[in-house]
């Protein structure tokens, strides 16, 4: 069988043979792959000239269901992609965490969208006043880079190295150009199979290199973005290739790091936390058979309590069951090949020269299932180094596989001290139900971390564990771990994104952003904003509301209505010493009263109300004081119809601006609404 690239809008095979893939548990045959004689400045601008102004012209919103269309869709494909998955030698707790996790980031990075405009592009920030007069303005607005996403992938997880990179790309309207790694190139192959057969993303969209993919970033420029998961040493070095330094080609690398896992002082043999530890140091070591770049590798252990940490860990290791994961009762797989298996050994060996085994053999496995002749099967190895500080390997070579080492250590001084020997990891965890331990951990060890997990009792149930990153939150670490970030929620699709200063009349940068700026053109609504359907709102439109003029009795009745007595609203003595002169009306009684004014109480479009950001009350209101309202349209989202009987509308932003009788502002706020369309096939 060949495991074959999709470019240019085909399925293509190489050149020959660069790669044999073989099943991890047994050594059958599964397919040959190659990438060579591939084109590949044809494909970056086949993904620049094809998929990138496919992808640029929607916007944000669209780009966000298009994201959940996919994930539904492959969700319901998942079974195929366990059956191929288990070729790899994972167990189905490893599957799960590739597939099912994969595919939550294409959910995560789709409910993005709320946190974008109804844009192709992103308005960045509040605009700066850059005169006197109010008309002339700054602002930023973030663009989609006119390249291609260059993704190459390690070869540890297949499906979600590949989808926890394009989420993020796509969401900001990006190509991709995935590289996986040869060796399990082919679970990656089958859910692109199944992607562009679905017919969600525009063609173009997403390319992929099955094979070595040699010549891949030749051709990257000043538009593209490059990933890079894997060894720091391959990464460096393209990172430093002439022309990517040059055209100052951005570069995220996530290497490989040595994370670490602490135990809390107070964590002592007989509390919840110690177990905690056990368990996730044991998780660790077992799934996807050490093969995560967030895996623990060091194992920090107050000196005291080393034995009973070493005792318990071996343990739990010697009940662990190893071989083909389709057989009832195994607990971990084979690494992803033999060749990958001898790499382990290799570095294993150079850490046996300053430390002890004290649990596994290097070449000798029990397994149920599977070859141990052509799988890819090695034991679980704990080692132990009692003088970290001098026997210092440890921290320096990685084994990428189930291997990690319990290190003592005296205070948490020493513990950060060992954390930040590792020279930057993706992610550290303590286990500790001493907070005031964990706050002093977490604020000295930080500076060297991606991700840091506090573990204790209280919250190791719904914990997602030491190996997960989270698509919510940044994903990379500094130093040895790359010095980048993927993912991290909505920071990590701005990665995608040129930011670019804008300057110029208020008017003007309204209608760029499509977001109102103060000092814009407000023309009077006709009718009022209340009787328009979303698709009839223009943004700057307003409605110059009837005044009123506050009294006494007004602020009375409010604090009886809403059981606030605050001196300064109720107790005029008291005020000395204050910001005020008089008695002063109760803010929310000014927004209410605003709200009374800019309403228009007859059924219409609007549907509800359904929330209030930013409000601000700039200015004090004392009886006599008369209002007014300007109720602007500030910005228009459109949404989605859930289902043929849902009703179609959009979120109206309405700017509330409160003035007083000298036209000065006492108070803003922006409202939400939900605006029925006059179109409800859309």
């Amino acid at each position: 069988m060949k495991i074959q690239n999709y470019i240019l809008g085909n399925w293509e095979d190489g050149e020959g043979v660069e790669f044999t893939a073989l099943n991890a548990l047994n050594g059958d045959l599964i397919g040959t792959v190659s990438s060579a004689g591939l084109d590949y400045e044809a494909i970056l601008d086949y993904g620049r000239k094809k998929g990138g102004p496919a992808l640029r012209k929607m916007t944000f919103q669209e780009r966000g269901r298009m994201l959940k269309a996919l994930a539904l869709h492959l969700m319901s494909k998942k079974n195929m992609f366990y059956e191929i998955s288990a070729k790899t030698g994972a167990t189905k707790i490893d599957s799960w965490i590739d597939i099912e996790g994969g595919i939550g980031n294409l959910f995560a990075n789709a409910s993005l969208r709320r946190q974008f405009p109804d844009l192709p592009y992103y308005v960045d920030g509040v605009a700066a006043p850059l005169s006197k007069g109010g008309t002339f303005i700054g602002h930023h607005i973030m663009v989609p880079k006119k390249g291609v996403a260059i993704h190459i992938n390690a070869f540890n997880f297949p499906i979600w190295g590949m989808l926890e990179k394009i989420a993020v790309n796509l969401m900001a309207g990006v190509p991709a150009v995935v590289k996986p790694s040869e060796i399990t190139s082919y679970l990656t192959e089958a859910m692109v199979r199944e992607i562009i057969a679905s017919k969600i993303l525009p063609e173009g969209a997403l390319q992929l290199v099955s094979g070595f993919g040699r010549g891949i970033v030749d051709h990257a420029n000043l538009y593209d973005v490059v990933t890079f998961t894997g060894s720091a040493f391959t990464g460096k070095k393209l990172k430093a290739l002439p022309h990517i330094t040059e055209n100052s080609v951005p570069f995220n690398l996530e290497a490989d790091s040595l994370n670490a896992c602490v135990l809390g002082e107070d964590a002592t043999p007989g509390t919840p936390e110690f177990d905690i530890f056990i368990k996730e140091v044991l998780k660790e070591i077992t799934i996807k058979a050490g093969q995560k770049c967030t895996a623990v590798r060091r194992i920090l252990v107050p000196e005291k309590l080393v034995d009973e940490v070493e005792n318990a860990l071996k343990s739990k290791l010697s009940k662990t069951i190893i071989g083909d994961p389709s057989l009832e009762g195994v607990r971990m797989g084979s690494l992803v090949s033999r060749l990958q298996m001898e790499r382990v050994k290799e570095n294993v060996s150079l850490l046996l020269e300053e430390q002890n085994l004290v649990f596994g053999d290097l070449n000798e496995v029990e397994i149920q299932g599977g070859s141990k002749e052509k799988g890819a099967f090695i034991s679980p190895l704990l080692m132990r180094n009692d003088d970290p500080f001098n026997k210092t390997r440890v921290h320096d070579i990685e084994a990428f596989g189930p291997v990690s080492t319990i290190l003592p250590y005296k205070n948490l001084e020493e513990a950060i001290q060992l954390v930040e020997m590792g020279k930057g990891s993706l992610v550290t965890s303590i286990i500790t139900a001493d907070d005031k331990l964990a706050r002093e951990f977490v604020v000295e060890a930080a500076h060297i971390n991606g991700r840091i997990l506090v573990l204790n009792e209280r919250c190791a149930k719904e914990s997602t564990g030491h190996g997960s990153p989270m698509p919510m939150l940044t994903h990379g670490g500094p130093g040895r771990a790359g010095g980048g970030e993927e993912m991290g929620g909505k920071r990590g699709v701005l990665h995608y994104l040129h930011r670019t200063a804008i300057q110029g009349h208020p008017e003007t940068i309204t209608r760029i952003t499509e977001q109102f700026q103060v000092g814009a053109d407000q023309p009077e609504s006709v009718p009022h904003s209340f009787r328009k359907h979303f698709e009839d709102l223009v943004v700057g439109e307003t409605v110059f509301t009837h005044k009123h003029t506050v009294t006494t009795t007004d602020i009375v009745n409010f604090a009886n209505v809403s059981g606030d007595n605050f001196y300064a609203h109720m107790d005029e003595t008291s005020l000395e010493g204050t910001l005020f002169t008089e008695r002063v009306a109760h803010g929310y009684f000014i927004l209410s009263k605003a709200a009374g004014l800019f309403v228009d109480p007859k059924k219409g479009p609007v549907l509800l109300n359904y929330g209030i950001d930013e409000c601000r009350f700039t200015k004090p209101v004392y009886a006599g004081t008369t209002i007014g309202v300007r109720f602007t349209v500030k910005e228009k989202i459109d949404q989605e119809k859930r289902s043929e009987d849902d009703v179609a509308k959009g979120i109206v932003k309405f700017l509330v601006d409160i003035y007083d009788q000298d036209n000065e502002t006492v108070g803003m706020a922006t409202i939400l609404t939900m605006v029925k369309k006059l179109n409800q096939d859309t």
